[in-house]
């Protein structure tokens, strides 16, 4: 099966008949004109842009403008003409440009060909350069004064950061795959740190940031052995400022470092009471963004650990901005789609075409129809169709599955108490081809292919087949009753559906540690739909061994169709290694989920699968 666009009623006019109608009127430039835009404080940003050709010889016209901002090299150098030299922003270039929009690309502060130091992840400083970008923008003979911004991951969530500066000129922004908060949805997800970004991105970016060829190699999106380091501005032929801004990346801020100096919500560098993940996080700034601004949040049911979650609580903060949000069956990028049943790796949706169509309606001013659209659309798993919804979450009911004797999960609580002994053993792990993998710059293609295998050192409970197709929409909430050997434990908990022939397939997961189980996050620039642990040191506590703590949790979204004759399983652990640290170091605790009336149940948004 497809990702394609093309179920019936999901879109009045879908993405691919759009583009059909939107046929380019210019040609893409020969090369870029490239600068240095100074700051405010004298620090030196490169700039790409790339200007629509008419195709007719009349006087360019002055056209909106899409800023693209990127710590991957706005261009590398290549030994080769024909070799693609902007893998990460050629998408944008190639597509938009024709479409009669400039494409402004940047090396963000302290990368390419940028001067200056990064000083953390994401920073505030680096926010302020987006506002004078946008500036430099609007006092070019070629703009037309509307600025719109999009791209995948990092560029998704500058996308943001510069609509938050309310400069006049930003109209409309798609942040793609994108982070909202750094603590909850990239780095500590369920209060752990993930040794993904502290380990196999940090060494990414060091290698790009020091242009050290030999690191870069093993990267499959940047280890091209033709590309030959970040590309000189046009007034740089020799490179020598080049090399001195190389020389000033040396100093940039390592993840692998800060991030251990923040294990809590809210904690602060050492060095810097000020310098906190909430101030590095899009999510901080978001509701800044003047309402005037457009916006269309878009990621994937397996977009690395938190992302989904991160597009959701953008919709659901910012409903009055003209909100719009997509979801698919896809990985980090959507270079895969993740469904069991695809017919190809790749995904066939016209992803690109949805945001043109977003962009020409609200910097454009065209008539696109764009207002008759539902504003939530999603696809279903298994059922392998796109649904569209008027809110989020689409399904409201819920239904309670609860853990029981002989590894059942159980529509009713059974009436006698009791638990299951499990002893963590912290060589358990997910595997090397999961969603989290591609956070580090992996070609993943096939996910999760030995799941049926990997589950067997873990704690199971199934429910009985299922009689009839049963959709799962939204968040699936854990509340666990449990007991522990040690003062600290994660819980790993994971959502199969056992196909009629015994073949598991993955769904969903989801973890806490349960050092963060007391206390929900209540944050005006982080809405929610489900429980979100609070992570900050007020609320830490620790575990007294052997008395019974309590816990809830929600799993990462998805939108799956369980089949007839499927069973709904719940897979629990207590470690991933390979991912995250062991909890606690060195000491696997022995943990006994209780079971019986009012103790641990899953709570599923599941409904009868629609027709």
């Amino acid at each position: 099966m497809s990702d394609l666009d093309n179920t019936p009623g999901a879109w009045a006019v879908s993405p691919t008949e759009y583009l059909a109608k939107s046929t380019p009127a210019y040609d893409l430039p020969a090369r870029p004109f490239s600068v240095y835009v100074t700051m405010r404080d004298g620090c030196r940003i490169a700039v790409d842009v790339y200007l629509p050709v008419p195709r007719n010889g009349a006087a360019p016209a002055r056209v909106p403008a899409i800023a693209i901002f990127t710590p991957y090299y706005r261009r590398f150098v290549t030994t080769d003409a024909a070799e693609e030299d902007s893998p990460n922003c050629g998408r944008y270039r190639d597509f938009f440009v024709p479409h009669g929009y400039a494409v402004v690309v940047v090396d963000v502060r302290g990368t390419g060909a940028s001067f200056g130091t990064r000083d953390a992840l994401r920073s505030p400083k680096e926010r302020d350069d987006y506002y004078e970008i946008a500036e430099w923008i609007v006092q070019q003979d070629w703009s037309n004064g509307s600025i719109g911004a999009t791209g995948i991951s990092y560029l998704g969530a500058a996308a943001v950061f510069l609509a938050s500066t309310r400069h006049p000129a930003v109209k409309a922004i798609a942040p793609l795959f994108a982070v909202t908060d750094i603590y909850t949805d990239q780095l500590y997800v369920g209060g752990m740190l993930s040794t993904i970004w502290t380990g196999r991105y940090d060494e990414l970016m060091v290698a790009l940031d020091q242009d050290d060829r030999p690191a870069l190699a093993k990267f499959a999106y940047y280890g091209n052995p033709k590309f030959a380091g970040p590309q000189p501005v046009d007034d740089d032929a020799g490179g020598a400022l080049l090399a001195q801004a190389l020389h000033q990346h040396r100093s940039n801020c390592r993840l692998n470092d800060l991030a251990r100096e923040v294990p809590f919500q809210h904690d602060a560098a050492l060095h810097d009471p000020e310098l906190t993940l909430d101030i590095c996080s899009p999510g901080y700034y978001a509701r800044d963004i003047p309402e005037s601004v457009a916006v269309y949040s878009i990621s994937g049911w397996y977009d690395g650990a938190g992302y989904s979650n991160s597009a959701i609580t953008r919709f659901l903060t910012l409903p009055k901005h003209q909100h719009r949000l997509l979801l698919g069956p896809w990985d980090h990028g959507a270079r895969s789609n993740v469904s069991p049943w695809r017919e190809r790796t790749g995904s066939d949706f016209p992803l690109l075409a949805e945001v043109l169509r977003f962009f020409d309606h609200h910097l454009r001013g065209v008539d696109t129809g764009l207002q008759n659209e539902a504003p939530v659309h999603y696809f279903t798993i298994h059922d392998e169709k796109w649904q569209a919804a008027p809110s989020w979450p689409p399904v409201e009911q819920t239904q309670r599955f609860y853990l029981a004797a002989n590894g059942r999960l159980l529509k009713q609580a059974e009436e006698s108490a009791g638990s299951d002994a499990y002893q963590v053993d912290f060589t358990v792990s997910s595997g090397s081809q999961t969603r989290l993998e591609r956070l580090g710059a992996m070609a993943v293609e096939s996910y999760y292919p030995d799941w049926t295998q990997r589950q067997a050192a873990m704690l199971h409970y199934d429910s009985a087949p299922l009689d009839a197709a049963a959709e799962l929409t939204g968040h699936v909430v854990a509340n666990l009753q449990f007991t522990s050997s040690e003062t600290d434990a994660a819980v790993y908990a994971y959502v199969t559906e056992v196909l009629a022939d015994g073949q598991c397939r993955y769904v969903t997961e989801g973890a806490l540690r349960a050092l963060h189980r007391e206390g929900l996050k209540h944050s005006p620039d982080y809405v929610a739909s489900w429980p979100v642990n609070a992570y900050d040191r007020a609320s830490a506590r620790l575990l007294t061994p052997g008395e019974p703590a309590g816990m809830t949790f929600a799993l990462l979204p998805v939108s799956w169709t369980f089949a007839p004759g499927s069973r709904i399983r719940i897979s629990m652990t207590g470690s991933d290694a390979g991912h995250a640290p062991q909890v606690p170091h060195g000491r696997p605790p022995m943990l006994n989920i209780l079971r019986g009336p009012q103790t641990s149940w899953f709570e599923f948004p599941l409904r009868k699968a629609l027709a």
